[in-house]
C-alpha cells in the first residue's frame, strides 16, 4: 500500500500543521536523491508481482460466508520465515488495509530470462497454499477483488457493528466497522482518520445500482441526491478491495520514463480486461471494476478543491482524487500528448528546475505536492535531506496512480522502478500468472521494437472511465493508436542532433512550444481488435508471439506462455468471460435471487463456494478459463537452462 514508517502518529490538525514542511523537505529529498542517481546505468530488467489475497470464513451450518479478522495473527506466522532467512524465502508477505487482507510476492524479483515465466504460476500457487496451511478448515484465502457483502450485517468474523457516532472511531461509518481496519499498524486507521478529517466529512462513494426488473430505488442506505445508487462512505470499501499490481525495473531513467508512458494507455485496456468487482454492500451494481470506488474512498479534497465552492482557505481547484488515473507524460516523445491542464505548486516546481530537475519531470513531481501529507510520524518530522527519502515517499506513496514512477531507494541496489497499477486480481493463479507474464512480455516488445502506445493524457483519462461500465470489454471502443509500430520522426534523427522533445527535456528550450499530436493518429477500437489484431494493426498478442519468436525459449515455458496468451486472446473476444461477468452470471441465475439487484446472503456463500473449488482446481469452469489447462509451470528454473541463458545474456 505505500510507506509503512514506524513511530507515533500525528493528530489531523498536527499533520496540517507540519504540511508545508513535508513538502518542501520532500522536493529537497528528490533534488539529492535525483543528482545522484539520474546517470545510473546497467540495472538488468527484474520484476515481481503483488497479489493481496483476502481470507474468508464459511458457515456451512448457516449458509453464510465472513471476512475473517485475522490478518495480523497471520502475518506474524508468516513473517517468521523472513526473519528466520531473509535470503531463502519463496515468498514475501505483508500488511493491507483490511484486517482480512494480507499481500504476497515473490520472495526475490524475478530476471530477464524467459524461463522465469514459468515459475511465476507456481510461486502463486505456494503463496496461497502456505497461507493456507495457517488457516482453520472453514477458512480460506481467495483473491477475489472484492467481497460482495462488504458493510453488510455480520460481513465480519469475529462480528463487528459500525459506531457512526463514535467520536472515537478513525471511519465513523454507517457500515464499515473499525475493526475491520487492519490493527497491526497505526497507518491505517490514521490514514483513515486524516482522510476524513481533511475533507471535512466522510467519502461518499456511489455506484449506480444494476438495474434488474425489481430493482428498487431508492436503494437501501442511498443519499437524496443520488437514490438509484449504492452508498458507501468509508476507506475500507475501496482499500479494503484487491489488485493485482507489477514491478519492473529498468536499465536506467530514461527507460523508466519511456515504460512509464507506454503502459500508461494500457492501463484502462487492462482494468477493462480483468474487470472482477461488479458487487458492493449486498448488491450488483452497473459497473465491471474497483477504480473509481477506491478513488472515491480515498478523496480528501474539500469542497472548494473539487470546485463545490469558490476557493477560499485552500491553494488549488484539483480535478482529481489522490487515486486517480496520471496527469503527465515523463518522456519526451510523450510531452506533445500532455493536453489536460497540469495543476501544480509553481514554487516547488521553480525549486526542482533550479535543482536541475527537467521540466517535464519537475512538473510531475510538483502536481504530486499539492496534496497534503495525510498520515506523518513524529519521529519521522525532523529528517536528513541528503540521505532520508521518508518526507518525498510520504506523499509521493499517498499519489495511488494507474502508474508509479519510483527512485531508487537510497543505499540500495535497487534501480529506477516503474509500477503498473490498474489490474483487478482474478480467482484462480493461472489467471493472475497469464495477466502478468502478458504485461512482462508486453514490456520486453515495447522497447525491443520501439514500439509507440502514446495517445492524448484526455483520451487516456475517457478510457479510464469506459473501461469500468458493464461489460466494457465486448461492449466499449478505446482510443488507441493506429500505428505503433512506426517510430516519431523526431525521435528517429540519425544526424546525433538534439530533437526539439530532448532540449526541452534539458531546459534547452521554449518549454510552451509544444507541438500538439494529430488526431489522426489514434482511432477508436475493441479491446478484441487492440489485443488480437484487425486490418494493418497488428494487435499486441501477435507482436509478442513475434518477438518469442526470435527468442530462444524451452519447450515447456513456450508451452505455458502460450496457454496464457490465448487466456488474454480469449477473454479480449468474448469467447471467455471476464471474472465480473462470470459473477453477475451466478448472482443472477441463483434461485434465491430476486431480480431486485440484492445479494443474499445464501447468494453470496454459494458464489463463493464455487469460486473457491474453481481456484483449487476441483471445479472445471470452461466458460471462465477454458478447456484443457496444464500449464507447465514449475517451481525452479531448471539448472541447465539458467546456466546456458545466463552466459548467453
Amino acid at each position: 500500500m505505500g510507506l509503512l514508517s514506524e513511530g507515533s502518529p500525528l493528530t489531523w490538525d498536527e499533520t496540517k500543521a507540519l504540511a508545508q514542511h513535508v513538502r518542501e523537505h520532500g522536493i529537497e529529498q528528490f533534488i539529492n536523491l535525483f543528482a545522484r542517481l539520474k546517470d545510473r546505468q546497467g540495472d538488468v530488467l527484474k520484476w515481481g508481482d503483488e497479489v493481496e489475497y483476502i481470507i474468508v470464513r464459511f458457515d456451512d451450518k448457516q449458509r453464510a460466508v465472513q471476512v475473517s479478522l485475522r490478518a495480523q495473527e497471520i502475518l506474524a506466522k508468516l513473517n517468521e520465515k523472513e526473519a528466520a532467512d531473509p535470503q531463502g524465502v519463496k515468498s514475501l508477505w505483508r500488511p493491507e488495509y483490511g484486517a482480512y487482507m494480507i499481500e504476497g510476492t515473490p520472495g526475490k524479483p524475478y530476471g530477464g530470462l524467459l524461463a522465469h515465466f514459468n515459475v511465476v504460476e507456481a510461486n502463486m500457487r505456494y503463496r496461497r497454499m502456505e497461507v493456507a496451511a495457517l488457516l482453520p478448515e472453514n477458512e480460506f484465502v481467495m483473491s477475489i477483488t472484492s467481497f460482495p457483502r462488504l458493510g453488510c450485517p455480520r460481513f465480519t468474523f469475529p462480528p463487528a457493528v459500525p459506531t457512526p457516532d463514535d467520536e472515537a472511531c478513525a471511519a465513523r461509518s454507517n457500515f464499515f466497522p473499525d475493526e475491520a481496519i487492519f490493527p497491526g499498524h497505526p497507518r491505517f486507521k490514521t490514514l483513515t482518520r486524516n482522510i476524513r478529517q481533511r475533507r471535512g466529512e466522510k467519502v461518499s462513494i456511489n455506484l449506480p445500482i444494476y438495474p434488474d426488473r425489481d430493482t428498487k430505488t431508492p436503494v437501501e442506505g442511498s443519499i437524496p441526491s443520488h437514490p438509484s445508487h449504492v452508498h458507501m462512505d468509508a476507506m475500507g470499501f475501496g482499500m479494503g478491495c484487491c489488485c493485482l499490481q507489477l514491478t519492473f525495473q529498468a536499465c536506467n531513467i530514461s527507460e523508466a520514463r519511456t515504460l512509464y508512458d507506454q503502459l500508461t494507455p494500457m492501463c484502462p485496456i487492462m482494468l477493462a480486461l480483468t474487470a472482477a468487482s461488479p458487487a458492493y454492500r449486498g448488491f450488483l451494481t452497473d459497473v465491471d471494476c474497483r477504480w473509481n470506488v477506491i478513488s472515491a474512498s480515498v478523496d480528501c479534497r474539500t469542497r472548494e478543491e473539487r470546485g463545490e465552492e469558490p476557493l477560499k482557505n485552500d491553494r488549488f481547484r484539483i480535478y482529481k482524487s489522490r487515486y486517480d488515473s496520471i496527469d503527465s507524460y515523463l518522456s519526451p516523445a510523450g510531452e506533445k500528448y500532455n493536453d489536460v491542464p497540469l495543476v501544480l505548486d509553481e514554487t516547488l516546481y521553480k525549486r526542482l528546475r533550479e535543482g536541475d530537475i527537467d521540466h517535464l519531470l519537475a512538473q510531475h513531481i510538483a502536481h504530486l505536492f499539492i496534496r497534503d501529507s495525510v498520515s506523518l510520524f513524529s519521529e519521522k518530522v525532523h529528517q536528513n535531506d541528503r540521505e532520508d527519502t521518508d518526507h518525498f515517499e510520504n506523499i509521493q506513496s499517498t499519489n495511488w496512480q494507474t502508474m508509479r514512477f519510483k527512485p531508487p531507494p537510497p543505499n540500495s541496489p535497487i534501480g529506477w522502478r516503474v509500477e503498473f497499477r490498474p489490474c483487478e486480481a482474478q480467482l484462480t493463479d493461472f489467471e493472475n500468472a497469464a495477466i502478468v507474464c502478458f504485461v512482462v512480455l508486453l514490456t520486453r516488445v515495447i522497447l525491443s521494437y520501439q514500439l509507440d502506445f502514446l495517445i492524448p493524457i484526455s483520451k487516456v483519462d475517457e478510457n479510464m472511465q469506459n473501461s469500468q461500465k458493464r461489460g466494457a470489454v465486448l461492449t466499449e471502443r478505446f482510443w488507441f493508436k493506429k500505428n505503433i509500430t512506426a517510430i516519431p520522426p523526431e525521435e528517429g534523427r540519425a544526424d546525433g542532433a538534439a530533437s526539439q522533445a530532448e532540449q526541452r527535456q534539458n531546459g534547452t528550450a521554449d518549454e510552451a512550444a509544444t507541438s500538439e499530436a494529430p488526431a489522426d493518429e489514434y482511432e477508436l477500437m475493441t479491446i478484441d481488435q487492440i489485443i488480437n489484431g484487425k486490418g494493418t494493426f497488428p494487435g499486441l498478442v501477435p507482436l509478442i508471439n513475434s518477438y518469442l519468436g526470435s527468442m530462444d525459449v524451452d519447450a515447456d515455458t513456450h508451452c505455458t506462455i502460450q496457454q496464457y496468451l490465448k487466456l488474454i486472446q480469449k477473454r479480449a473476444s468474448g469467447e471467455l468471460m471476464t471474472t465480473a461477468s462470470w459473477i453477475r452470471q451466478q448472482v443472477v441465475s441463483h434461485p434465491e435471487y430476486k431480480h431486485d439487484s440484492v445479494i443474499s446472503e445464501g447468494n453470496c456463500y454459494d458464489l463463493l463456494r464455487k469460486a473457491k473449488d474453481i481456484q483449487d482446481g476441483v471445479l472445471a469452469c470452461p466458460e471462465l478459463i477454458g478447456n484443457n489447462i496444464n500449464s507447465k509451470t514449475t517451481d525452479n528454473i531448471p539448472a541447465a537452462i539458467e546456466k546456458h541463458l545466463t552466459k548467453r545474456c
